[in-house]
């Protein structure tokens, strides 16, 4: 289970940064950058995906009332652009942008770090399952996410976005032979790719 050990080895205020949506083929890539008030940190705070769905959603209600936090987005077409590892830094920034002032420290989920941060920066492998401020944002970008996938479902129905996010499954593969390439699809992505070089 994470802990505060990271935290409590850096200045405060410390802030936990981790990313959701990196391998979709489909939907946007979200971050979120959390600072926990020590004092209220929800009980079973863990990995987004070590938690059912519906201890998530709970862990959100709390965490958006208890913590600081901000939420970064890099769209689709962004993720084209720039490829998606530097869409998963833009959407970091972005995040902890949304903080407001920034953190001392921001402990970043991952091997990386993204460039250009507004603060001191550590990368901690498998963070979301070490860090509890890490989880904490793993948990508001997964919601945060998810969330997103299923209001797109709605307007693009018949990619089962609803329950793959956005992933490759055969629901969704089904989808994209019957109905095509949506505007929120990655063209960048290669199986995405191949299907529009075929149709051309």
């Amino acid at each position: 289970m994470p802990d505060l050990s990271h935290e409590s080895a850096c200045a405060a205020p410390v802030c936990g940064v981790d990313e959701v949506g990196r391998g979709p083929w489909a939907g946007p890539v979200v971050a979120a950058a959390v600072i926990l008030d020590i004092s209220a940190i929800p009980s079973g705070l863990d990995d987004s995906k070590r938690l059912p769905a519906a201890r998530r959603a709970a862990l959100y209600d709390e965490l958006t009332v208890s913590a600081r936090w901000g939420v970064g987005i890099a769209s689709v077409a962004e993720i084209d652009e720039i490829n998606i590892l530097q869409a998963s830094f833009l959407a970091m920034r972005r995040a902890l942008g949304a903080l407001g002032a920034p953190p001392a420290v921001a402990l970043i989920d991952g091997k990386h770090l993204p460039p250009d941060l507004p603060c001191e920066g550590r990368a901690i492998v498998g963070g979301d399952g070490r860090a509890l401020s890490i989880a904490a944002a793993s948990v508001i970008a997964k919601v945060t996410r998810d969330r997103m996938m299923i209001e797109l479902a709605g307007e693009f129905p018949g990619y089962g976005w609803e329950s793959n996010m956005g992933y490759g499954t055969r629901i969704h593969q089904a989808g994209l032979a019957q109905h095509g390439v949506t505007p929120h699809h990655r063209r960048s992505f290669r199986p995405i790719h191949n299907m529009l070089c075929k149709a051309e």
